[in-house]
This record gives structure tokens, C-alpha cells and sequence, in this order.
């Protein structure tokens, strides 16, 4: 008899959602994380007195409590949480920036459509006709990759406009440089634009505390610094990991959410390893700045999208990062976010980055890089905010050396693989991927993946 009914490799969202409903049925599940908190990329950490998270710019898929099939209300019903208890802020509103033009969008779709009526008038009516299309297609159904620029190229024509939409969304979930595949797109536009963004009340360790509490609630196992080493196949069937401390654990099924790179590496399943390891990779820049000395009207938004050049070049950089796109997010900037006006705000800063050169740097190369990196990302994001960098009372970053260690995605693929295994199967018949590189994106996407896995594989 096996010690437990599943065990899930990695306490990230994706994670934590499985366990909660596998457990929640009574069955025996344990959740092995190598760090010593959960959260994966969306985690948090202390420096000098401040909270500062990793990952939670803001959520996707805002849906209102009334709105019940919506995907942020189902994944609260499939977890058994208070959708009611659950309090969210909605963004003030953001912004597309490219030399020659701009687009504001809110959680509102109407925001979005006045500014392209305004700033496209010949392509309106297409946009529109996007919209509905996009609202009937099933990005699960279609299992052939498909270009989503090819794809936009026949409907919207106009290049600019095209580049604008692509932005916010390959930057909040896109693994392929250069183009996006179909399904990914529709997942993405509605998660963005006709749902929105918001952020929980709190942190995203409150987040991470209500989903370790309610799978605890239902007796399920959760262990830190438990680093996997090995995940114990035989025949057609995984029994079970070992662990780097040695200790074998046994187990009816495993569910792995390392990404598919990792779980090959840990099983050794046979896959062409460059084909399936993410190339787009970021670094992330968080500066704490007094908040009397941001007043222009861009930083009363909640997230910039800026593109420096006029036409998108979304691949990994030459140079260690490329400062001439990325985001700008104010996290404090939501709708009824209760914010300390004495605190200073944070400016969080987000560029394409090269694993290669940052994994080639010596350490105090490495020391050197981020602070030369900083600085370029600062000197870009001021032509779109103004200077702020005298202003700065603390800074900290990440790299893409940071995301590899942490969330065990190869390279710092944040995204993942740009091959996406939509079943969630692997050639073991109980082993299974969920997160990223089963397809969904974002933390509800997350989430929704543990949870969809967990339904059409082991429950039943």
C-alpha cells in the first residue's frame, strides 16, 4: 500500500490548488516544496523592514461575486473558499505605450474600444469583431500550434495596433519569442481585457496563508526543504519520488508542477530538452520611492506596458537585458487599496533578460550587472515617468538566475515551455504536469490548472 494517494511536487499555485482538491475528498495527499515558504515565483521576502513580493503585479480574470461561471469564481468553488470573504481591488486602469501612440484599458472593454475608435478609426470595427470571436473560441479544443500574428495580421491589418494588443499580453504569459500561439492569445485577452486586473486584499503571503490553511483544514501534508531528487518509475507507472535526503516516499499517483523540462530530468523521460526550455526570461527591478514625489498622471495608473521603439521586438535580449520595452506597475494603485500615505510607494520594473550572459557572470560581475541593469531600466522607464531615481529610499532586484532557483523553471523560463501539453499527461500513466506548461496562465490560470488536472485525471 502506497504512503500516500498523490504527491505534488511543488507548493506554487498550481500546487497548493491541486492538493486542496484532491484533498478535500478525503483522500491522503502530500505537497514536498524544496524552499522554505510556498508560493514558488509568487512569493514574497523581507529587506529592510519592507514586504516585497515576488510575481503578484496584479491578478488577472477580475470577475465580479454575481459572475458564476466565470473562471476567478469557479476555481473559489472548486477549492471550497468564500468567494465572499475574499476581498478585491480593481485597477485604476493602465496603458499601452508606444512612440507614435498610446491605448488606456481598464476592466472595462468600452475604455479600451473608445481608445482605439480614437486612435484607429479605420480598425474599430474589426476590433470588435475580434472581440467576438475570440469570446467563442476554445483555445483547449485546438491542439495544433497556430500564429496568433498571422492570425491578427488577417483580421486587424494595421501593425501598430497589432504590436500594442500583443504586449501586455506576451509580457503577462507568453513562453515563445516573437509570436504566441492562438490558444494562448484568447486565454491572455480574456484574462486582460475582457475581465481585467485586480489585487486580493493584503499581500500575496496573505494570498499564500488562505490557500495553505484551507488545504491543511482538509489534512493534507505539507513539507519545506524537501527538494526532490528523483521521481521512481517503473514499467509504465511512477511509484513515487526520493528525495535529496535520500527518503523514498510512495505514492498512487504524482503530479509535478516544475515545468516539463524539470519533470523529464526528474523521471527521465526521453524529450529533446532545448525544444521544450523557455528562452524569455526578466528581470525585475522593485524601487521604494516617497510617494509626494510621483505626481505626473502615469503614476496614478496601475500598470504601463511601454515599448520605447515602434515596432515589438519580444525575444530574448543580446545583451543581458533589454531596457527598450517592459512594464511599469504601481501595486498600491487599486480601486479602495487601503495604502499607508506615509510609506513610500513601490515602483516595481520589468525587462527582458539573457540567462546565458547572467549565468556566465562571476559573482561580483553578477553584483555589477545588476546594478548597471538597474540603472538602464531606470533611465528607460524615466522617459515615460520622469526621473525617480534620485528619489529611491531602497532597491532590490531579481534575475533570471533568482526565477531558476526559485521556482525550478530552467533557464528562468518564467512562462515555461514554449510547447504547452494541454492534457497534462506524461508517458507514465499516473504522472502528471500542471501550471504553465499545461497552458494556463496567471495565478488564477495557475490555480485553475492544479484544479482541472486533478478533476479529469484522479478524481472519479
Amino acid at each position: 500500500m502506497a504512503d500516500y494517494q498523490l504527491i505534488v511536487i511543488g507548493a506554487g499555485l498550481s500546487g497548493l490548488a491541486a492538493g486542496i482538491r484532491f484533498a478535500r475528498f478525503g483522500q491522503k495527499t502530500l505537497i514536498v516544496e524544496q524552499h522554505h515558504i510556498p508560493g514558488g515565483l509568487n512569493s514574497y521576502y523581507h529587506r529592510q523592514g519592507y514586504l516585497l513580493e515576488t510575481g503578484l503585479h496584479a491578478m488577472t480574470n477580475f470577475a465580479p461575486r454575481v459572475a458564476k461561471h466565470a473562471p476567478l469564481n469557479r476555481l473559489f468553488r472548486q477549492l471550497k473558499l468564500s468567494r465572499k470573504k475574499f476581498i478585491t481591488h480593481e485597477q485604476f486602469g493602465s496603458e499601452i505605450i508606444f512612440p507614435d501612440a498610446s491605448l488606456r484599458f481598464s476592466n472595462s472593454l468600452e475604455v479600451l474600444c473608445e481608445e482605439i475608435s480614437t486612435v484607429f478609426p479605420s480598425a474599430i470595427d474589426r476590433f470588435l469583431a475580434l472581440v467576438e470571436e475570440i469570446e467563442g473560441y476554445d483555445p483547449f479544443a485546438d491542439v495544433a500550434w497556430r500564429s496568433t500574428r498571422q492570425f491578427l495580421k488577417d483580421r486587424l491589418a494595421d501593425p501598430l495596433l497589432i504590436d500594442m494588443l500583443l504586449l501586455p499580453l506576451m509580457v503577462y504569459g507568453n513562453a515563445e519569442e516573437r509570436d504566441m500561439d492562438l490558444g494562448q492569445f484568447a486565454i491572455m485577452f480574456r484574462a486582460l481585457f475582457l475581465e481585467g486586473f485586480f489585487r486580493p486584499e493584503g499581500t500575496i503571503r496573505d494570498l499564500l496563508a488562505m490557500l495553505t490553511e484551507q488545504y491543511k483544514r482538509f489534512e493534507g501534508e505539507l513539507r519545506f526543504k524537501a527538494p526532490v531528487a528523483k521521481i521512481l518509475c517503473h514499467d509504465d507507472r511512477a511509484y513515487g519520488i526520493r528525495l535529496q535526503s535520500g527518503d523514498e516516499i510512495t505514492a498512487d499517483a504524482v503530479l509535478s508542477t516544475v515545468g516539463i523540462p524539470g519533470t523529464a530530468r526528474l523521471s527521465g523521460w526521453n524529450i529533446n530538452e532545448k525544444e521544450y526550455i523557455g528562452r524569455m526570461s526578466f528581470m525585475e527591478t522593485i524601487s521604494m520611492v516617497p510617494r509626494a514625489n510621483l505626481q505626473q498622471e502615469r503614476t496614478r495608473q496601475t500598470i504601463l506596458f511601454y515599448n520605447l521603439k515602434n515596432t515589438l521586438s519580444y525575444q530574448r535580449p543580446e545583451a543581458p537585458i533589454d531596457p527598450s520595452w517592459g512594464v511599469v506597475c504601481f501595486p498600491e494603485n487599486f480601486q479602495g487599496l487601503s495604502v499607508e500615505t506615509e510609506q513610500p510607494v513601490q515602483i516595481r520594473v520589468t525587462n527582458a533578460a539573457n540567462f546565458s550572459l547572467w549565468r556566465r557572470a562571476g559573482s561580483e560581475e553578477y553584483r555589477h550587472l545588476k546594478e548597471i541593469c538597474g540603472q538602464q531600466s531606470a533611465e528607460a522607464v524615466s522617459k515615460i515617468i520622469g526621473n525617480y531615481r534620485q528619489d529611491v529610499v531602497y532597491q532590490d532586484s531579481f534575475t533570471p538566475m533568482t526565477i531558476e532557483r526559485f521556482t525550478a523553471k530552467l533557464e528562468g523560463a518564467v512562462y515555461g515551455s514554449p510547447v504547452k501539453i494541454k492534457s497534462g499527461t506524461t508517458p507514465w500513466a499516473n504522472l502528471f504536469i500542471a501550471g504553465t506548461d499545461q497552458g494556463y496562465l496567471g495565478i488564477v490560470g495557475s490555480m485553475l490548472s492544479g484544479v482541472t488536472i486533478v478533476n479529469q485525471h484522479l478524481l472519479g
